[in-house]
Formats: structure tokens, C-alpha cells, sequence
């Protein structure tokens, strides 16, 4: 009999128990087409290449999500990357893991996508690429970009957004601002794919796939420099948790991503969204033995699930509410159907923010 790896086991396994006729599924089919409306796979481990790969085959393949000729915006969240020569956010817990940015790209090259472009905003205009190291220090994104671009047809671009985005797209607000301005380089992709690292934030309980487009938005629009060094994005309502996520949600609804896959290795709890805020590392791996990925194509579910997991109220975390009446998806848990780990087997208790603006 041929043994099947670990990810063929995941690829099949959404449709392997109907296949099979498994006593009692088929005589509920229909009310458990009611109930699960969005899929989230869950993947343990301590390879973040392999788990993201793993990941994505759960959810069917990267070409449910990329077809071939397309341009993919991948979005990490590289809030304090400009100093990453000195505050090492990586193994810190505050930025994206660059391994599962390396593993996304080449999905997405294998698929066929004509261009990939790597993005963000971050606080400067331009900061250096060659310091978005991987955990084990062997590569970075400048040389990974130069070799899958050499591999594959499709072509890898590191984009600095306020310096490298041709231009800026307005798009229709709820909140104050009425229209907020984001990059063009977004905008226009066919594709969009959000990575953030699992994270509490001190105005907006959590930063997960939603929040993390705030850092596409135009620091010349919408910040303030500060001490004539960096940029701070003040002019976006941050009153309260309410008034940011009404800007970060509008960008979802506008943009429309097509997967979100949350970096659940090393992350920041309590007053994050850094350490310089107050925030303190938290390592998945010392808490349930390994570290994780989550994924799926509703934002709003992979936002939920994870608070879930971060032992956070999903009631209190005022983005969930607000996102689902807003359309943008699912957070229900009964609606949410788990492919792969286990829920309660990732739990662990993140210290919460405290909230400075409500």
C-alpha cells in the first residue's frame, strides 16, 4: 500500500470521510452544509517552511487562490523591520517570519504568477531588505527574491511602498477620513495575501491579516514625522479600537485579499504591538511544544480563530463584530470548520494589551 506524505493527507483530507461514505457524516451532510460556511487550516510544527506549504495545501493548493499571469501582493507585517540591524524583530516576535514569506512566494512562482511583489510601508521611506533574515540566519529576502526570480518564469519584487509605489489609490471611508490613500502597488495586484505575526496591540486589542493593511497606507498622507526620523501614522483615527478598524476594514473591503496566513511561531503579548510599547515575546514553542500556522481565505475567520487561540473574548475584540456585519466574513465558531490541528490543542494564554484608547 503507498504511503502518502503529510501533506497529500492534509490535501485529501477535506473530502476523504464523504468519499469514504463514513457512518453518520452523509445523514448530516446537509445540516453541516448550513452550518460550516469557511474553512481555516491549522498546521503544528517547528519547519515554517514546510508547515506554510502544509497549510496552504489544506485549503486545496495555491492555485485555488493564484492563477497563472498574475501579479500577487504578499503583505507582511514589518512594523519595526526599518531597525532590524538592531532590534533583532524577528526573533523578538515583532515582525513576520521571513521562511514563511520565502514559502508563499514560491507558491505562488509555481502557480505560475508573472510577479510577486513583497510590500509594506513600515515606518521609513526605504529601509534595507538584506536585514529580513530567517530565524537560522542562512538567507535573506534579497537573495531569495534573486534565486526563485532565476527559477521560475514569474519575477520577485521588494517594494519599499512609500518610495516604490508608482502611485496611490484613493478608496471610499467610513471612518473620518472619508477617502484613505493606499499604494498603487496593492491596488492593482490581481492577487493579495496577508502574513502578519500573531500580536496584541495597545489600541486595537489584536494586529492580525486585517490590521496589517494599515501599513500600505501613505505616510506622506497619513503620518506624522516624528523627531525628523521616522514616520507615525497619528492622522489615522486611532481614538479608539472602534475608529482604527473602521480604516484597516475599509481597506479589506476595498482590496479584497485572497488568503491570510498568520505567523503563530514567535509573536509579542501584552502591550505590543513592540517591546518599545511593552510588549514581551511570546514563543508558541514554550507554551504548547511547537510553534504555528494559521490560514484561510476568510480574513475574518483567521482573525478570529486566532484570537480564539490567543485566549482572547472574540466579543471584546471589536474588529471581529465589526467585520462580519460589515460582510468581509465569518467568525462564528460553529461556521468555521478547523483542517488539521485541533483547536483547543494550540490554545495558550497571551497576556491582553491594555487597551490606551478606550
Amino acid at each position: 500500500m503507498k504511503k502518502i506524505n503529510r501533506r497529500e493527507f492534509l490535501k485529501a483530507g477535506v473530502g476523504t470521510a464523504v468519499a469514504l461514505g463514513t457512518p453518520g457524516l452523509l445523514a448530516h451532510a446537509s445540516e453541516r452544509t448550513k452550518a460550516i460556511s469557511t474553512n481555516v487550516a491549522a498546521i503544528r510544527g517547528d519547519n515554517l517552511d514546510s508547515m506554510t506549504r502544509d497549510a496552504i495545501d489544506a485549503l486545496g493548493g495555491i492555485k485555488t487562490f493564484v492563477k497563472k499571469g498574475e501579479t500577487v501582493f504578499i503583505k507582511p507585517n514589518f512594523v519595526s523591520f526599518p531597525w532590524a540591524q538592531y532590534n533583532n524583530c524577528f526573533h523578538v516576535g515583532e515582525c513576520t517570519k521571513p521562511e514563511i514569506i520565502i514559502a508563499v512566494t514560491e507558491e505562488c512562482l509555481k502557480a505560475g504568477a508573472a510577479e510577486v511583489i513583497i510590500g509594506d510601508g513600515s515606518h521609513f521611506p526605504t529601509f534595507d531588505w538584506k536585514y529580513a533574515v530567517t530565524l537560522d540566519g542562512s538567507t535573506n529576502l534579497v537573495k531569495e527574491a534573486k534565486r526563485l526570480s532565476s527559477l521560475y518564469s514569474g519575477n520577485v519584487t521588494l517594494a519599499c511602498l512609500e518610495t516604490d509605489s508608482p502611485g496611490w489609490v484613493e478608496i471610499p471611508s467610513s471612518s473620518s477620513l472619508s477617502k484613505i490613500a493606499i499604494s498603487s502597488l496593492v491596488a492593482h495586484a490581481d492577487k493579495i495575501i496577508s502574513i502578519p505575526v500573531a500580536k496584541t496591540h495597545s489600541w486595537a486589542h489584536l494586529t492580525l491579516a486585517s490590521k496589517n493593511f494599515i501599513g500600505i497606507t501613505s505616510l506622506s498622507r497619513h503620518a506624522q514625522l516624528i523627531n525628523n526620523t521616522w514616520w507615525n501614522r497619528g492622522s489615522l483615527d486611532h481614538s479608539s479600537p472602534q475608529s482604527i478598524a473602521q480604516v484597516y476594514l475599509d481597506i479589506v473591503k476595498s482590496i479584497k485579499p485572497v488568503l491570510s496566513i498568520i505567523d503563530f511561531s514567535i509573536g509579542i503579548e501584552g502591550n505590543g504591538p513592540t517591546q518599545s510599547w511593552g510588549g514581551t515575546t511570546m514563543n508558541m514553542k514554550k507554551h504548547i511544544g511547537s510553534w504555528a500556522i494559521i490560514a484561510s481565505p476568510d480574513i475574518m475567520a483567521a482573525d478570529a480563530t486566532t484570537a480564539r487561540i490567543m485566549n482572547h473574548d472574540t466579543n471584546k475584540v471589536v474588529h471581529l463584530a465589526m467585520g462580519y456585519k460589515m460582510g468581509l466574513g465569518e467568525i462564528r465558531e460553529p461556521s468555521i470548520k478547523i483542517l488539521g490541528e485541533k483547536l483547543d490543542n494550540l490554545c495558550a494564554t497571551w497576556k491582553p494589551a491594555r487597551i490606551r484608547n478606550g
